[in-house]
């Protein structure tokens, strides 16, 4: 009879799992195919930069005395976009002071360029070093968009902003 009550056990898990399974497979099935994508686009969009005047606020009222910036603090811009000697658009940011005694600072920006928008993240450190840019989204015509990018600072006021489009294509036609 024990024997018995073991192989009823076994049994009924053998079952179980193999439904289970059974299920998923039939569930995997009958689950919406994604639609193809066709192939993502990408550009490359330029533009000088003329950056706004250094603006820090002070956010934290721990201070250093021997420091300028404190953890916290953030530094605002609004910096204006060109194209072949042409004003196109403008950007607006901040960036937050997250580690020190070198000073790295967290940055979100968007820019505003015909077509739309373009949102972005970077981390930056003061100086001409290049800062690396992720595409995060956008508005318009650049509304699926990823992709990254480069800014670099002359040093006099100036700068380039490089992005690297990549217009994402929606999958499933959803919306």
């Amino acid at each position: 009879m024990r024997r018995s009550v073991l192989t009823s056990a076994v049994i009924t898990v053998a079952v179980v799992a193999v439904g289970a399974v059974s299920a998923g497979a039939v569930s995997a099935g009958a689950a919406p195919q994604a639609a193809v994508p066709s192939a993502a686009t990408s550009k490359t969009l330029i533009f000088d930069v003329v950056f706004s005047p250094f603006t820090l606020i002070a956010a934290n009222n721990v201070r250093n005395p021997h420091s300028p910036v404190a953890l916290g603090d953030e530094v605002v811009f609004h910096d204006q976009l060109f194209s072949r000697g042409q004003h196109v658009g403008d950007d607006a940011g901040s960036c937050v002071v997250v580690a020190l005694p070198q000073i790295l600072n967290n940055c979100s920006a968007m820019f505003r360029v015909p077509g739309g928008n373009i949102t972005a993240q970077f981390t930056a450190i003061p100086g001409p070093a290049p800062k690396d840019v992720a595409l995060t989204g956008g508005t318009g015509t650049y509304r699926n968009i990823g992709g990254d990018g480069t800014l670099v600072e002359f040093g006099n006021g100036t700068g380039r902003l490089t992005l690297h489009v990549l217009s994402l294509v929606p999958r499933g036609g959803g919306a």
